[in-house]
């Protein structure tokens, strides 16, 4: 059976008109039939009304304009769109220049494409011009026929001064005008917070549609018009939205998406000037960097973030991060100066973080990144005593990183089996084991894959090591980042 149709669809739009075509009626009866009924504004209806799409209106709105009288226009499929919406959201207001050829093209009279919404929402010189010339405007000839009307005449002597003020003013009260408050700002920020905050104990993929949403909004925003200031604002939210996604895509095991995410939360920070965001923006982009086995543009992305000397626990976070690819590296001399830069900075650190959550470095997590170092450069007895203090640190925070929480045990496990204990690698995975397939995140099912090729060691062999071992490989079967590998695409963020 096939499915119905919306109300509104194409087909439904089609049918309409090829009956009422049919039975007799005028494509001004059409139109205004289509826009009674699928609530749609005057000149989306007009358009509906010749059957044409975005792109074939816009190639006779051009070819109107350049064989009629007045100013002539070039149009595309994005800009009739945007015309047809205005006054709403994501619009473009159009011209008088722009109605005139609209008018033409699609065979009608201005008057016809403008409501009481639109005719409230234009500049009172372009009404006082259109009441003007309506009157010159002759009757529209049949629909085969195109209605060209009379353009304005060139103003002169006090009509022309009184038509410049007039201009100025329409641009002052557009200037003075913004689609987005200072309070609307304060509440995207707070919603920013709370994602951030949420990432660390929520469902990722669910999480990620609420700031896939969030950012839209923003993204939407930023289309329309505000007071610079409020601009930086809203780029600044975008920025962290941004590097968000960025950091759920590599978690989920999206690493291409995670380095687009990056970029873009990066160009965010530029357009905005602002530093924090830079910082954190940049220790996202050497997360990424450092899962991708990029370790040389990790440490390059860490190092250029603390170029920035920013206020906050991200100083922090960017020398733990240099530190982690220098161990991957090898180079223990450099991963241990560089945790030594992290202990400086949490000693230096002036200010709170801006957005928190994911986009803070609370101590347990500086002792989880130290273990994970300790780890790779050969040092087990400290990786295992970092990682008791991580998880001493984690009990008395107010929200526990499941994510961190179970590095933190994968820290604990590898330094047992690195000392032969497998029964303590077995008991210190247990925590690990038992998380629910959505919180088994990328950055962890890659620390167990690490962990299990050293089971096979002399050390770390028995029994108990052989079934660690099988229990790590089911662990990474049903994980997050292999649900979303083997999903069905459903389009880029």
């Amino acid at each position: 059976m096939n499915a119905l149709s919306k109300p509104g669809s194409k087909a439904d739009r089609d049918a309409l008109r090829q009956d009422m075509a049919a039975a007799g009626f005028s494509i001004a009866d059409i139109a205004i039939e289509i826009r009674i009924r699928f609530r749609m504004r005057p000149r989306e209806a007009w358009r509906h009304a010749h059957g044409w799409t975005l792109q074939e209106a816009a190639d006779r709105i051009t070819q109107a304009s350049t064989t009629g009288p007045g100013e002539s226009v070039a149009a595309d499929a994005s800009l009739v769109g945007k015309w047809e919406k205005w006054p709403g959201p994501s619009s473009r207001r159009p011209s008088i220049a722009v109605l005139f050829a609209m008018a033409n093209g699609l065979s009608c009279r201005v008057q016809d494409l403008l409501d009481l919404e639109d005719r409230r929402a234009l500049p009172e010189a372009d009404l006082h011009l259109l009441i003007q010339h309506q009157s010159a405007v002759e009757t529209p000839t049949p629909p085969t026929t195109p209605a060209f009307m009379a353009a304005p005449t060139a103003p002169t002597g006090a009509d022309l001064v009184r038509l410049a003020a007039d201009e100025s003013a329409t641009w002052a009260q557009w200037v003075e005008a913004s689609n987005v408050g200072d309070i609307a700002l304060e509440q995207l920020l707070a919603e920013t917070r709370t994602l951030a905050s949420d990432y660390l104990t929520s469902d990722p993929v669910a999480l990620f549609v609420r700031t896939k949403a969030l950012r839209d909004r923003v993204f939407a925003l930023l289309e329309g018009h505000q007071y610079p200031r409020q601009s930086v604002d809203l780029y600044v939210a975008a920025g962290y939205l941004c590097g968000l996604l960025a950091w759920m895509s590599s978690d989920l095991g999206q690493l291409h998406d995670a380095d687009t995410q990056g970029r873009t939360a990066w160009l965010c920070a530029e357009l905005a000037g602002h530093n924090d965001l830079r910082a954190w923006v940049l220790s996202t982009r050497s997360k990424v960097a450092f899962w991708d086995g990029r370790l040389r543009e990790a440490i390059n992305f860490a190092r250029h973030g603390a170029s920035y000397h920013a206020t906050g626990t991200v100083m922090v976070l960017l020398a733990c991060q240099e530190a982690d690819a220098w161990s991957e590296l090898g180079a223990q001399e450099e991963a241990l100066a560089a945790l030594a830069r992290a202990e400086e900075a949490r000693a230096a650190m002036t200010g709170g973080d801006e957005v928190g959550g994911i986009f803070a470095c609370q101590p347990a997590r500086q002792e989880n990144y130290a273990a994970a170092v300790q780890l790779r450069i050969g040092r087990p007895s400290h990786a295992l005593q970092s990682a008791d203090n991580a998880l001493t640190l984690l009990r008395v925070q107010p929200v526990r990183a499941y994510g961190t929480e179970a590095q933190i045990h994968i820290s604990q496990a590898s330094a047992h089996l690195a000392t032969g204990e497998a029964d303590g690698a077995l008991e210190a995975l247990a925590p690990v084991l038992a998380l629910p397939p959505d919180h088994r995140l990328a950055p962890v099912t890659r620390r167990l894959g690490e962990l299990c090729s050293g089971i096979g060691r002399p050390r770390a062999s028995g029994t108990a090591a052989v079934g660690l071992r099988q229990a790590i490989e089911e662990f990474c079967l049903d994980s997050a980042p292999r649900h979303v590998a083997l999903s069905p695409g459903q389009g880029s963020a």
